[in-house]
């Protein structure tokens, strides 16, 4: 089954009511694109509740013509159950079909939300990482977005089944027996009332249930993560204290929603098949004093279970839809963000580029943390860059150096002050342009689940075999990766667990030489490799320098003494700029750094 439209942007969804069911309208931009498949599940929808509302009918036939007085007997009798079995096929049938149709719907419709959430996470800034909780993120796109196709899939298509049947119903009690239908609605109306009370507590609960559940699937993710630093402490029992006390939680939180919900279930149940046994109480005396046929009394009393189950179903769908409100709730809250670094409207482009790398132009910048306003990170940085050239930027920890990289690469925007590539502000440049422009080698390296090919073609999906294993042999990989079991094919565990410091790093160096781009930052990009991978490698980063603009932020002075210049930051502000020979006769800062490395 296709698409009828595209999937709707994480930005068309509307703003959400936090009030009742009214949330779950923002699910309509994701069911809007298959309309047509709705149209359809509601055709079978309603010959399924039509051929259910025509079997009383045929029951009351059955009674009053084969067993009434003058009837005609086995005839009828025959004609009767004909009509049921044409009945139970057209009903079949449309079941079939509703069922198949709903659930494709409950699946498509979840996986467009599944890939939304997804795809507007990853276009979120830093910002919003130091603050989400991984595990929370994921509880969003699994058991959120789980709640939400129960309630597309089968929910919904139940509720819309039960109110015909429901409507109908009532509609053929007031034609069978006005007075008693009349009586049998005033004591129904009763029993809206505490269905709706307790509705609005089931969905409340659903929500602190769902928050539950993340925040104890974000301290596992959090902990396993970082596995070997528990067990270095011997905090196994701890944590696995600490996550029982969140499950624990949960389980309480999870529990006061199934009781309120069986409370809910068990009310509607007792006021609505009380009131039904009273009017049918009523029903019976009528037909002993003769104003009610046999078969009148039977049809009413299968109408009447037809309603009574229907509300009772309507009640179990209603607690099913608070919690998927609850779960809506979360992931609207989830879209509604807005990453404050954005592309502009009409981008700019960047010049072709040369052979010698990009210019570099820093223009006063201020900048502070969102999260720590009154500490500024930078204060009036000003530096001229000019292509091929290699500047290496030192100082104490805290300096300022990695943020100025962000800031490079726009995963945070400066307060005040202008930052140029080649001329242009890169604020006025398309984030892919911009960041597809510069190559990183991280200070802490990130190897993902694959295998060590796939690890290095990320810098350049579209290389080819044999670009990967050159850019390998100029980051001097290629030889470790040569033997590992399966060479480059070799799975390297989560997080790269399966390699030293040092391999792991030459293998981000040799992913960011894939890349190739004019502009190339390295953080710290020989910190853990030991002195013959560091001799291996600095002599490749020489090579690679060639022809593009590198910033090397390093700790270690005797990596950057070949640097063009070097740029000396402290509290956020260049104080020293020069060659290392000319900043050691200075005396300053440099000078400092430099005497305790090389002579402590």
């Amino acid at each position: 089954m296709e698409k009828q439209d595209s999937a709707p942007a994480p930005e068309s969804v509307p703003a959400q009511h936090k009030t009742s069911l009214a949330m779950l309208k923002g699910l309509l931009p994701f069911m809007r694109p298959y309309r047509n498949t709705f149209l359809l599940a509601g055709i079978a929808l309603l010959l399924a509740a039509g051929s259910t509302l025509t079997i009383p009918l045929a029951f009351k036939r059955m009674i009053d013509l084969g067993f009434g007085p003058g009837s005609a007997g086995a005839e009828h009798v025959n004609s009767a159950f004909l009509t049921l079995f044409a009945v139970a096929t057209l009903l079949a049938l449309a079941t079939a079909c509703r069922f198949y149709l709903v659930s494709w719907l409950g699946e498509r419709v979840t996986a467009d939300i599944r890939s939304a959430v997804y795809r507007h996470v990853v276009q979120q800034s830093p910002q919003f990482f130091e603050t989400a909780k991984t595990g929370e993120v994921l509880s969003r796109l699994t058991t959120d977005t789980t709640l939400i196709q129960s309630l597309v899939g089968t929910s919904i298509s139940m509720a819309l089944r039960n109110m015909l049947l429901f409507i109908g119903g009532l509609i053929m009690l007031f034609i069978t027996s006005p007075r008693l239908s009349a009586i049998i609605l005033v004591l129904l109306a009763g029993v809206v009332l505490p269905i709706v009370a307790f509705g609005r507590r089931v969905r409340r609960l659903s929500r602190d249930s769902q928050d539950r559940i993340a925040d104890a699937s974000a301290l596992a993710g959090e902990m396993l993560n970082a596995m070997s630093t528990v067990q270095a402490y011997t905090h196994e029992q701890r944590e696995a204290a600490r996550f029982d006390d969140s499950v624990q939680r949960a389980f309480a939180t999870a529990v006061a929603r199934i009781r309120a919900r069986a409370l809910l279930t068990m009310l509607a149940i007792l006021l609505v098949f009380g009131s039904i046994v009273f009017v049918l109480w009523l029903g019976a005396h009528a037909v002993l004093e003769g104003r009610m046929t046999g078969g009148e009394l039977g049809q009413f009393i299968l109408y009447a279970a037809t309603v009574a189950g229907s509300i009772g179903a309507l009640s179990e769908v209603m607690g099913e839809a608070q919690r998927a409100a609850g779960a809506t709730e979360r992931l609207l809250d989830l879209l509604a963000l807005q990453s404050p670094i954005q592309s502009p409207a009409q981008p700019q482009a960047l010049p072709a580029r040369t052979e010698n790398g990009a210019a570099l132009t820093l223009r006063d910048l201020f900048f502070h943390y969102p999260s720590r306003p009154d500490a500024a990170a930078l204060s009036h940085v000003s530096l001229d860059i000019r292509p091929g050239e290699t500047v290496a930027l030192v100082g104490p920890s805290g300096s300022g150096k990695s943020t100025l990289f962000q800031l490079l690469l726009r995963f945070y925007d400066p307060q005040k002050g202008q930052i140029k590539l080649d001329g242009v502000d890169i604020r006025q440049l398309g984030l892919q342009d911009l960041r597809s422009a510069i190559g990183i080698v991280p200070q802490d390296t990130v190897i993902f689940s694959a295998n060590a090919m796939e690890n290095i073609r990320y810098g350049r999906p579209e290389a080819s075999d044999a670009e990967v294993i050159a850019a390998a042999k100029m980051a001097a990989a290629h030889e470790f990766i040569e033997r590992l079991p399966q060479g480059y094919q070799a799975f390297l565990g989560e997080r790269g667990v399966r390699l030293s410091g040092g391999q792991r790093q030459r293998i981000a160096i040799a992913r960011a030489l894939l890349k190739n781009p004019p502009l190339l930052l390295l953080d710290e990009a020989t910190s853990a490799l030991d002195a013959e991978s560091e001799r291996l490698v600095q002599g490749a980063l020489e090579a690679a320098m060639e022809g593009r603009t590198t910033l090397i932020i390093a700790h270690r002075l005797a990596t950057v003494k070949k640097a063009d210049r070097i740029i000396v930051l402290e509290h956020g502000q260049i104080v020293e700029s020069g060659s290392h020979a000319s900043l050691l006769a200075q005396g300053g800062v440099y000078a400092n750094l430099a005497k305790l490395q090389f002579h402590s």
